[in-house]
C-alpha cells in the first residue's frame, strides 16, 4: 500500500514538474518519456529498501469472496476491539481472524489490493465475508459505485 502511494505522489510530481517545463520549453516527448522513466527508477530504487527490510510472506486464506464497505454513520463509534472506528483508515471487519491480524485484500477483477488491519466482528450477512473502510474500499474498487465486489483475502505475516 505505501509502495502504491510512493508510485503515486512520484507520478503526480514529474506530471506537475513536466507541465512546468513543457510551458518553459518544449521538449521531444522522447526526451520526457525517458526522464519519467528515469525518476520512476530512481524513485523505486528509494523505497525498495524498505520493502526488503519488511519481508511479508502471504498465507491464503479466501478467494472469490464478496467485500463490502461501512457506512458514514460508523465513526467515532467503538469497534469491538475497543478501538475507534474511523472511515479514512486502513481496517477492516471480520468476523473469525483475530484483532490485529493484517491481510491483504486484492480485488480480483483489476488486481488491485489494500493492506488492513482486522479490528472489528462482521459483516453480519452470510454472503459477506469482509467489510473495509471507504478509503480501503474506494482504493481497490474498479466501479466507485458498487456497493461490493469479489476478492481474494490473504493473511499477511511478517518475518
Amino acid at each position: 500500500m505505501k509502495k502504491s502511494i510512493y508510485v503515486s505522489i512520484a507520478v503526480f510530481a514529474l506530471a506537475a514538474l513536466f507541465s512546468f517545463t513543457v510551458q518553459k520549453r518544449v521538449k521531444p516527448v522522447s526526451q520526457c518519456a525517458a526522464i519519467a522513466k528515469t525518476a520512476t527508477v530512481a524513485d523505486t530504487a528509494k523505497t525498495a529498501p524498505v520493502a526488503a527490510a519488511k519481508e511479508v510472506k502471504l498465507k491464503p486464506y479466501k478467494k472469490n469472496v464478496l467485500a463490502t464497505y461501512y457506512a458514514d454513520k460508523f465513526n467515532g463509534r467503538k469497534t469491538s476491539s475497543g478501538e475507534r472506528f474511523d472511515n479514512k483508515k486502513y481496517t477492516a471487519a471480520h468476523m473469525k481472524l483475530p484483532f490485529g491480524t493484517m491481510v491483504r485484500v486484492t480485488n480480483e477483477a483489476n488486481g488491485k489490493w489494500v493492506d488492513v488491519k482486522v479490528n472489528d466482528r462482521g459483516p453480519y450477512n452470510k454472503k459477506l465475508e469482509i467489510d473495509l473502510t471507504k478509503k480501503a474500499f474506494m482504493e481497490i474498487a474498479s466501479n466507485k459505485t458498487s456497493g461490493t465486489f469479489k476478492v481474494k483475502i490473504e493473511i499477511i505475516e511478517t518475518k
